[in-house]
């Protein structure tokens, strides 16, 4: 088949990548600042993995946003294949810290000031990235200057994002779609034992487990495992459902089971995608520090004192995390009956 041949330079566009950096202390007149064609260069690459993130995740809601998807399928592997990619990427986020820490305070002071109003915090992919995950507006730290430094097409983007399907709402939807507990005839030869009514009995025996594992000082969790598993729909501002928390456990639970260890990975890559987040913007907060101290942004947010807030509140899986709390020792778990055993093991 003919084709007309490519070259790496021109199917690339080396050429715009290559002349895109236009340090402003490199204009004639001023005095060149060394390290600035690092700190252009190092954010352009943030923006570009960003870019590839971007698709990884656009294509996951793509997959997760139909009616049904086979816990068994390619699909579903492709999710959670597409999902470890982007966690192997914001590894490699987190690590380009140690280059940019290659600059020092002094060095950034010699071109710091031609920035202004120039600041990280108006990366609007970023922003898109953080509400395609599920980061809810309302939920946002410094929502004051949330979107006071960008431009109206990208405030647009970004509006356009927030108003769309997010992963968290699609795994809530997908939770909520696990069959095991709705099928009767998975539970006809199921042994409770704590006579607990108006539940499940597998919940009923499961909430006596774990409620008689606690310690002393553990007693509240009691109360807080009934308004996660029971009562969780009467709170709107949670992203999980009662019944999305309780299929979650449960695949934690029995992630032993084949059936259920796709969905595992997929619940712990989400951990994960928070864990790399978290990670990234603590080391940002300390090079900041390092770089600048208490002094304000380029883009007029409080510096440190702004990534601080946003490491802690930004937490968007925090409510699968949150799940582990209410993990019991194995050997004390309900056993399951044959038939939902055979339908887990994949034995029909």
């Amino acid at each position: 088949m003919d084709h007309k041949p490519v070259y790496y330079g021109e199917y690339l566009q080396l050429d715009k990548i290559i002349d895109a950096q236009h340090p402003a202390s490199f204009e004639k007149g001023k005095e060149p600042a060394h390290d600035e064609m690092l700190f252009i260069i190092i954010h352009q690459a943030y923006e570009l993995w960003f870019k590839q993130v971007l698709f990884e995740v656009n294509s996951v809601i793509e997959i997760m946003n139909k009616p049904a998807i086979n816990d068994n399928s390619p699909e579903l592997q492709t999710v959670v294949h597409r999902m470890h990619r982007v966690v192997t990427i914001l590894k490699v986020l987190v690590q380009q810290i140690d280059i940019l820490e290659t600059m020092t305070p002094m060095d950034f002071l010699d071109f710091r000031d031609m920035l202004r109003p120039a600041s990280g915090f108006q990366s609007w992919q970023f922003k898109i990235l953080e509400a395609k995950l599920g980061l809810k507006f309302e939920k946002r730290h410094g929502q004051e200057y949330y979107i006071s430094q960008l431009k109206q097409q990208e405030i647009d983007i970004i509006k356009s994002a927030e108003s769309g399907p997010s992963v968290i709402q699609l795994i809530n939807s997908w939770l909520e779609r696990m069959p095991f507990f709705d099928e009767q005839t998975y539970w006809k030869n199921y042994n409770p034992t704590s006579g607990q009514a108006n539940t499940h009995p597998f919940w009923a025996d499961y909430e006596h487990i774990y409620t008689s594992s606690l310690s002393e000082g553990e007693k509240n969790n009691s109360s807080f495992f009934k308004n996660i598993f029971y009562d969780a729909d009467k709170n709107t501002e949670r992203s999980l459902s009662a019944a999305a928390c309780r299929s979650a456990l449960f695949i934690m639970l029995y992630r032993g089971c084949p059936m259920l260890e796709l969905p595992f990975q997929l619940l712990d890559t989400l951990l994960e995608i928070d864990n790399q987040l978290g990670s990234w913007r603590y080391r940002h907060i300390n090079m900041v520090r390092r770089m600048i101290g208490t002094r304000i942004g380029t883009g007029g947010s409080t510096g440190a004192g702004y990534l601080q807030g946003a490491m802690e509140k930004h937490y968007i899986f925090r409510e699968v995390s949150q799940l582990n709390s209410f993990l019991i020792d194995r050997r004390k778990l309900p056993v399951l009956p044959k038939e939902l055993i055979d339908k887990l093991g994949y034995n029909f």
